[in-house]
């Protein structure tokens, strides 16, 4: 006889036990919103991991100058952050009075220790010494290979360099730890790439569209953090609102192609 219990089956493949005992309450009672609050955050960082996951695949298939496969996995990752600014929506179905009934009981629980979205920030190029400097040190040390690591914006000049719209040498061979600037002539080559018709202006589309993504999100997250609680200071010791509307302004990702279209 086999043995049942040992077969591969949807639960244990997935291993709905475990996750399902993973949201923990820590109110009293507990209070009926907190597991709403945390399975979306839940989510979110599942949702995290996959966006690294399938960044990742981009950059190797840039590398390989796969533009078909590229187009279709930078449209999953448009797709995914379509879920991620929808997540809100669910949210702020939570009211003010809702949260603060357990708002107390998160002590110095805060978004802003999300290890999984420094990576991300720094897979899209952000460089800066200190922006992890309040992360466990397991998880500051992931985010430090990150801006280690060429950016998706490094790895697409690769790229567009590959389908032979020329990028100076010394912007592919830059050092990747340090902020990226833009630069005059990638901003040529990026015109030469959108005039042409060839299949890389609908890359720096889906890049440009991805960074439109992120942004929104930002933005969303911002008004529901402030209808939420207004501009007290937020948990984890951040300033809150006043934090998270200071990243709306972050550079862009990809400011070249942004600058482009000025010439169009």
């Amino acid at each position: 006889m086999s043995d049942q219990s040992h077969a591969l089956n949807y639960m244990n493949y997935l291993a709905v036990d475990e996750l399902l005992s993973l949201q923990r309450p820590v109110s009293e009672g507990p209070e009926h919103d907190e597991l709403l609050f945390i399975t979306i955050h839940q989510v979110y960082e599942l949702w995290f991991k996959q966006l690294l996951h399938e960044l990742e695949q981009a950059q190797r298939q840039m590398a390989a100058g796969d533009t078909q496969h590229v187009l279709a996995t930078l449209n999953r990752v448009k797709a995914i952050l379509a879920v991620c600014i929808q997540q809100i929506d669910v949210l702020i179905t939570m009211t003010p009075l809702q949260f603060g009934a357990f708002r107390a009981r998160l002590e110095s629980a805060s978004g802003f220790q999300s290890a999984q979205f420094r990576e991300l920030e720094a897979l899209l190029g952000r460089r800066d010494g200190r922006f992890a400097s309040h992360l466990l040190a397991q998880h500051r040390e992931k985010v430090e290979a990150r801006m280690q690591a060429p950016s998706l914006w490094d790895s697409a000049l690769r790229y567009l360099n590959g389908c032979g719209f020329t990028i100076p040498a010394e912007i592919l061979e830059r050092d990747v730890t340090e902020h990226y600037v833009s630069d005059a002539r990638v901003r040529e080559a990026v015109l030469e790439v959108y005039r042409s018709g060839h299949q890389a202006g609908l890359v720096c589309e889906q890049l440009v569209d991805i960074e439109v993504s992120l942004r929104e999100w930002r933005f969303r997250h911002v008004m529901m953090v402030e209808r939420t609680i207004g501009t007290k200071q937020g948990t984890g010791g951040s300033s809150g609102v006043g934090y998270l509307s200071s990243t709306l302004q972050h550079p862009h990702s990809f400011p070249e192609l942004w600058e482009a279209r000025e010439n169009f």
